[in-house]
């Protein structure tokens, strides 16, 4: 990468992700980036595959916030892009991120795809980047992007098993409004279809409706269905 241009490093959390984390990188290799991986402890074969296609791979205690922030921690980019497993990036989202960032953004987000068979999913889509351009609120499934002096100042991920994402948000638009990139990442649509797109999209709305009122993050957690950290 250019010495004038700030860096970029990708922090990937993983866990048991044999099937796709070899595709998943072998995508980000074209980026002028640094890719750290964060293994939760898998019991498959996810750290071995990722070793020979990632910058770095580390372990941390298990629970996306904590691995995302193990993953910042060990990162030596001036920007930090948090990045889900199962979800690809456009070609050119380094350039696009260092041309957000150099025209005064703080942090951002990409808009989303979803990949599936049901045709509710690209209205779902369409949904979250509106919603997400209303309220200044970003997901994980949108590719956050901070620099790493202000994911710094905010305290990083608060370490819950749910919304993190949401949280982190919520401290960074404090800061600034996010940047909103058209450019559209592709996440898998495999949440929303193993347990039905309707029921899926009404319990997500729910879970953040209880969030906002101050609803405790493990409580909403097993509900979601997930044991927590």
């Amino acid at each position: 990468m250019n010495a004038c241009r700030p860096s970029l490093s990708i922090v990937l959390p993983v866990l048991n992700e044999a099937s796709g984390i070899a595709s998943t990188l072998d995508a980000l290799r074209p980026l002028a980036a640094e890719i750290i991986v964060v293994d939760g402890g898998s019991d498959d074969e996810t750290p071995a595959i990722a070793l020979g296609l990632a910058y770095q791979v580390i372990t941390a205690p298990r629970g996306r916030a904590r691995q995302m922030n193990a993953g910042a921690a060990a990162a030596s980019g001036e920007i930090l892009l948090f990045l889900h497993a199962d979800t690809l990036l456009p070609a050119g989202a380094d350039q696009c991120i260092i041309a957000a960032v150099a025209t005064g953004a703080d942090w951002g987000r990409f808009d989303v795809r979803i990949s599936g068979d049901s045709l509710w999913l690209p209205l779902i889509a369409a949904l979250m980047n509106r919603r997400s351009r209303l309220t200044g609120i970003a997901t994980g499934d949108q590719a956050i992007f901070v620099r790493r002096e202000i994911f710094a100042a905010v305290g990083g991920f608060p370490v819950q098993p749910l919304m993190e994402d949401i949280e982190l948000s919520c401290r960074l638009k404090a800061q600034s409004r996010p940047a909103c990139l058209r450019e559209r990442v592709l996440t898998s649509g495999r949440r929303w279809e193993k347990h039905g797109v309707l029921r899926t999209v009404l319990l997500m709305w729910s879970l953040r409706l209880r969030y906002f009122f101050g609803a405790d993050p493990q409580t909403l957690a097993r509900a979601y269905g997930y044991a927590g950290d």
